[in-house]
């Protein structure tokens, strides 16, 4: 999804038209507020957008302004999932300019060529694209965690430190037989194959786990 975010009709309009030709989705809106009461139903859902989009910002509108708005969306992390590509005129380019060192994903000077905006979109897009999918991994990786048995949880930490199944039987004081099953549980769980996998999925996605190992939640 594109979302066009411009005071003029006419720009809306143009902009909607040249995405359905290069079969885009897009939605407009009339001003930065619009857009926000439109973000203000997402609120809740920490993982929106859930599918590849972007941002066609203009600079300058009536009320709040483009690089208001950009602002309130770096505020809420959304740039990475949702970036933004300014629509300047001239003399807003040094605000444009600024906005990208901030974190925006480019600014396109009008009257902009077609064909290299459509290009800078379907950039911005698989910039997105992968950003979604992160954070859907993050968020099953943490939902798979919390799934963890306690008894999970100490096999996993010392699965992790690279200790073979014998010493993590002697530090945790179970037999060999019961770390195997634990350790089968959590590769299961976590969707891994082994525990260097493990190692890398955890390492993807710094901040899922305590610094005692468990994970966050746990006791």
């Amino acid at each position: 999804m594109v979302y066009l975010v411009d005071d003029e009709d006419v720009v809306r309009d143009a902009l909607a038209w040249l995405l359905r030709s290069r079969r885009l989705l897009s939605e407009g809106f009339a001003s930065a507020e619009a857009f926000e009461t439109h973000l203000g139903a997402t609120a809740q859902d920490q993982d929106w957008p859930r599918s590849p989009s972007c941002l066609l910002l203009d600079v300058r509108m009536p009320g709040m302004s483009g690089p208001e708005l950009f602002e309130r969306l770096a505020a809420r992390g959304l740039l990475q999932r949702l970036p933004v590509i300014f629509l300047t005129g001239h003399g807003d380019v040094p605000t444009a300019v600024a906005a990208v060192k901030r974190g925006a994903f480019d600014f396109v000077e009008k009257p902009f060529s077609d064909n290299a905006l459509v290009d800078r979109i379907e950039q911005a897009l698989s910039q997105s694209a992968q950003a979604v999918a992160a954070q859907l991994a993050r968020r099953q990786m943490h939902k798979a965690l919390g799934e963890l048995t306690d008894r999970e949880q100490d096999v996993m930490r010392l699965v992790m430190e690279g200790l073979p199944n014998k010493l993590i039987a002697d530090a945790l004081d179970i037999s060999v037989r019961t770390v195997e099953v634990h350790r089968s549980r959590v590769f299961d769980k976590m969707g891994v194959k082994s525990a260097v996998e493990l190692v890398n999925r955890l390492n993807e996605h710094p901040g899922l786990l305590q610094p005692d190992g468990k994970p966050h939640g746990a006791g």
